[in-house]
């Protein structure tokens, strides 16, 4: 059984009341975390696309990418664990994982069973929680992979529709 039902959170995913682009974040990180997403992405076989300043360049180590970062450079990497399902990976710092994704992508079950596998898949192999949260309302985290839980779980009653809204 998946660890949320399209059903029970369809509200959460409504780009019309929520606008498209919630965050997520893993806390608590290091240069090594970025090394574990970048080899796990790898290792997945997920396509990517590594950037820095709009500029494509080769996929680099975690510690690169780190260093690259500063306040005239994010360096960004967008992984597509299936086709048309896109999340952008932004290196602020290496003390946290920012990424986002498009709920416009992620309608119905089967993509949201995207999500949550992503969202598991980071969780487990860092051994951190993962929380999705309104975009630029970090401290309300909607749902996210529970690491004592070992699932996504939600964080919010999914009737509060607006959850992911940037208002």
């Amino acid at each position: 059984m998946p660890d949320l039902l399209w059903d029970d959170v369809k509200s959460l995913f409504d780009p019309g009341v929520n606008g498209t682009l919630p965050d997520a974040v893993v806390e608590g990180t290091t240069v090594e975390d970025w090394q574990v997403l970048l080899d796990l992405v790898q290792s997945q076989g997920w396509q990517c696309a590594y950037s820095l300043s709009g500029g494509s360049m080769e996929l680099p180590s975690a510690a690169d990418m780190v260093a690259a970062a500063s306040a005239d450079a994010t360096p960004e990497l967008r992984v597509w664990p299936v086709p048309d399902v896109l999340v952008i990976f932004r290196v602020h710092q290496a003390e946290s994982i920012d990424f986002d994704v498009d709920l416009r992508e992620l309608q119905g079950q089967e993509r949201l069973d995207v999500l949550v596998d992503v969202l598991r898949l980071i969780g487990q192999r860092l051994g951190k929680s993962v929380l999705m949260t309104p975009e630029g309302s970090p401290d309300h985290p909607a749902l996210g992979f529970d690491v004592e839980a070992d699932r996504v779980v939600l964080m919010v009653d999914p009737i509060d529709a607006g959850v992911f809204s940037d208002e």
